[in-house]
């Protein structure tokens, strides 16, 4: 995970501890003392990073078998080493600036120009300390209920009114056992909503199934009158491990074991008919279909819609979104998808993500005509953090739309 931007970090340790070394030394430099204890207050918890990141990628692994080790290394490097380059940037900047204003005013200013980039450094210090810590308790805990109502002047007249629960990324693995009530609350908000079913769209571990060993009763308490659907995401095949090949396999066959094991329908490039009465709607899962780089892309959507005729009413579940316009909107009649995958990248401000710079269906309701895509922020997360994106349950009622 941390690969291919050590040398970034590193050298952003680097650099800030150069720039506040030099300006301490600066100003006791008349006193002829050495300040040793605001030295080593700059230098040490730098020197523990530096060694902490060099142990972190000589795992050689996505992350550390133990995932509370990444989780205390991200949560330094968001009190730590981002505030410090943060207040270091902004010192550098406002120290330019004022070096500027003195050199343009220096006969009419009786002072040296003010940096105010120390005073703007510290505020937005506080900023980043107040997400952080945040975004590990309050915003991590959360649990939001988004309602969407879905009109289809096709949908068979016996499911008007159907209501399906959506939910995405579980990432139990984040929950181990001291966080385990986080995860009851979201499944019992589940449960609560009396749902026709229940559609899950992938990731429900981090790395490995024996993530799932602990939350097993819990997870098969999840209950809907048509049962609870589900396909893989990429973080549920052996992607994130370093392991031979017999030991991936294993793991992945582990994984769909236990998702049917709970009372899953876990749909591999599959689907299945859900009837009510003479009427029937198909629900399709498709396997994880990424970009065929980072993300896995194993999507079959022919095998996944074999003997579907044109004229059923289609549900495709699908993880990743990126799939709803490059495959399931040319190469299918599917009136709703429902994808997870982005997490909204766990962080928004005033409604806007970062996610938006990568996907264009990042979070929320998209339609084409009268097809729809239904995108969950997700749930959990490999990294326990959320700031502005809590963790969400989507309940969605199918109309049948009058003409």
């Amino acid at each position: 995970m941390l690969v291919q931007i050590y040398i970034p970090i590193i050298l952003v340790i680097l650099l800030s501890d150069a720039y506040l070394c030099n300006r301490i030394m600066r100003r006791k430099r008349s006193k002829g003392k050495m300040p040793w204890i605001r030295l080593s207050a700059v230098v040490v918890p730098s020197v523990v990073m530096i060694v902490y990141t060099l142990w972190m990628i000589a795992q050689r692994s996505f992350a550390p078998s133990n995932v509370g080790v990444l989780n205390v290394y991200l949560f330094l490097l968001a009190m730590i080493v981002i505030p410090k380059f943060v207040y270091v940037l902004c010192s550098a900047i406002g120290h330019m600036v004022s070096r500027t204003v003195r050199k343009l005013n220096s006969k009419a200013m009786a002072h040296p120009a003010q940096n105010y980039g120390n005073l703007v450094g510290l505020l937005l210090v506080a900023m980043i300390w107040y997400v952080a810590l945040y975004g590990t308790t309050v915003g991590f805990s959360s649990v939001s209920v988004r309602r969407v109502v879905f009109e289809s002047p096709d949908l068979p007249a016996s499911f008007d009114g159907y209501r399906i629960v959506h939910f995405s990324d579980a990432h139990v693995g984040t929950y181990g056992t001291g966080k385990q009530h986080i995860l009851k609350e979201f499944i019992d908000s589940i449960n609560a909503q009396d749902a026709d079913a229940i559609m899950f769209t992938g990731d429900l571990q981090n790395r490995e199934p024996q993530e799932i060993y602990p939350h097993l009763d819990l997870l098969s308490s999840l209950k809907a009158k048509d049962g609870v659907f589900s396909v893989l995401g990429n973080h549920d095949y052996a992607n994130y491990i370093k392991a031979d090949a017999s030991t991936k396999v294993a793991n992945e066959r582990e994984t769909v074991r236990l998702e049917r094991q709970m009372g899953w329908n876990l749909l591999i490039n599959e689907h299945e008919t859900i009837r009510r009465g003479k009427d029937s709607i198909v629900v399709a899962g498709m396997a994880n279909d990424g970009d065929g780089v980072r993300f896995p892309r194993l999507g079959d959507i022919d095998r996944s819609l074999n003997g579907v005729t044109g004229k059923a009413w289609l549900l495709m579940l699908q993880h990743d979104p990126s799939c709803w316009r490059r495959t399931i909107l040319p190469k299918s009649n599917a009136k709703l998808t429902l994808c997870g995958h982005t997490h909204a990248m766990q962080f928004a401000l005033f409604g806007w993500s970062p996610a938006s710079l990568v996907y264009d269906e990042w979070g929320g309701m998209f339609y084409e005509g009268e097809r729809a895509l239904n995108v969950s922020t997700g749930m959990g997360g490999f990294i326990p953090f959320r700031f502005g994106v809590p963790g969400e349950i989507v309940v969605i009622e199918l109309r049948k739309q009058n003409d």
